[in-house]
């Protein structure tokens, strides 16, 4: 191995390692919806922790040609979606919970349709209380809502 090429790895390791150290944001639990023949948007849910705090500024898909992040509420009888312009707050430490009926991350414009088995790249940007901003890289799987139904409740 010539010593520019060895330096070289070195260093990209070190980085790697470097951003693994001090990630900000965990992701767990993370899947999507599938979709029926026609159906153009589905949900992202997942749970999110940020050690120091920050918000879930914007979200991204090479599956979707716009995604966004949503909240879905009750008003009355009535269920309402809305996109979060101004991002999700996530507490220092606390776990955020994005599930069917709540906060969720809104895959619109689907390019094909997504079925149990097929995985979903997506990228989350989460922006600290320091103004840095993180990018989380992860390839949540597709199920059927029935059969995420039985992961982790809280």
């Amino acid at each position: 191995m010539r010593p520019t090429f060895r330096a070289f790895t070195l260093a990209a390791l070190i980085t790697l390692a470097s951003q693994a150290l001090f990630a900000q944001t965990a992701v767990q639990d993370a899947w999507v919806r599938g979709t029926v023949a026609q159906q153009k948007a589905t949900g992202a849910f997942m749970r999110i922790t940020s050690t120091q705090g920050g918000t879930l500024v914007s979200a991204s898909s090479s599956a979707a040609g716009m995604v966004e992040i949503h909240e879905m509420t009750m008003e009355g009888s009535t269920m309402k979606m809305r996109a979060l312009s101004q991002g999700l707050a996530l507490p220092a430490g606390k776990v955020v919970e994005l599930k069917p009926g709540g906060y969720h991350v809104m895959l619109m414009d689907l390019k094909a349709p997504l079925k149990t088995g097929d995985t979903v790249p997506l990228t989350l940007v989460v922006q600290g209380k320091d103004g840095k901003k993180e990018t989380v890289e992860l390839n949540a799987p597709v199920k059927a809502l029935g059969e995420a139904q039985g992961m982790h409740k809280h």
